[in-house]
């Protein structure tokens, strides 16, 4: 029973992968529809985060005093991706709920839903990430060839974002008082991961826990880091890759198991 649910989750999601067409329509409809009449579109977003992080950045580094070239391309690039890691939590958590209608309406994979909450987001990082290049030409920090790396990152970034999501939007479906529960966890979690302060102020067995086990850094370090000309270290590797395969393989024997009972979830 176990292996033909886990070949039933494994071909809905094969299926949806076959459909990123119209994951890329539903997630361009998506941010259309929200920006609709706005003459700036989500470019509002870009400005709120850069007059966001030029705030912040003046005032964290006088508090840090921290130098302000290494600090604000450090704090950027943080905030864009927590931005974007955060969005895609909170919004996968309630995907399936929020595509109720379409599910009982219309035989769709699953895991459609799941691709499209995430285009939608990266389509949003792609507008904010503008703010990067702008940062580094204001601190005349240039930006090297290394920064290439930060792509298989944003992809295994992507890939475990996935599995994340999906496993929440099941248990969302499931039990309603979950997504303010997530919430709340990010707000705790945004302040112990090093985006508006550096790893480099904390004490030795401080930065132990809050960066060697923290793995949100790891999956925001293998993305920043080459895009701050910085090495990306073997054990962030290691942990995002690792959590790669050990989520999909949890998530793919849920998903097996309550596939079937999302319908009457919803």
């Amino acid at each position: 029973m176990l292996n033909n649910s886990i070949t039933a989750a494994m071909a809905d999601i094969a299926t949806a992968v076959k459909r990123y067409s119209l994951v890329g329509m539903l997630g361009w409809q998506d941010v259309r529809q929200r920006y609709r009449r706005s003459a700036v579109g989500p470019f509002w977003l870009t400005i709120s985060m850069g007059v966001m992080i030029g705030t912040i950045g003046l005032v964290f580094g006088q508090i840090f005093n921290s130098p302000m070239k290494d600090f604000l391309p450090f704090l950027a690039a943080g905030m864009i991706l927590w931005s974007f890691i955060s969005t895609c939590v909170l919004e996968g958590c309630t995907s399936l709920i929020a595509a109720e209608s379409i599910i009982k309406q219309l035989p769709i994979p699953l895991f459609v839903h799941i691709l499209r909450t995430i285009w939608r987001n990266t389509l949003i990082l792609a507008h904010n990430i503008v703010i990067f290049p702008l940062v580094l030409l204001a601190v005349q920090k240039p930006l090297g060839l290394g920064a290439l790396l930060s792509v298989p990152g944003f992809a295994l970034l992507v890939l475990n974002l996935a599995w994340i999501c999906l496993i929440l939007s099941l248990l969302c479906a499931r039990y309603r008082d979950l997504p303010q529960i997530i919430a709340s966890a990010l707000q705790i979690a945004f302040y112990l991961t090093p985006i508006m302060w550096l790893p480099s102020l904390l004490p030795g067995r401080a930065g132990t826990y809050l960066l060697d086990l923290n793995p949100i850094y790891h999956l925001i370090q293998i993305v920043r880091a080459p895009l701050l000309g910085q090495d990306v270290s073997t054990v962030s590797w290691c942990v995002a890759g690792g959590m790669a395969l050990f989520g999909w393989c949890i998530a793919i024997i849920i998903y097996g198991l309550y596939k079937r009972r999302i319908a009457y979830w919803l």
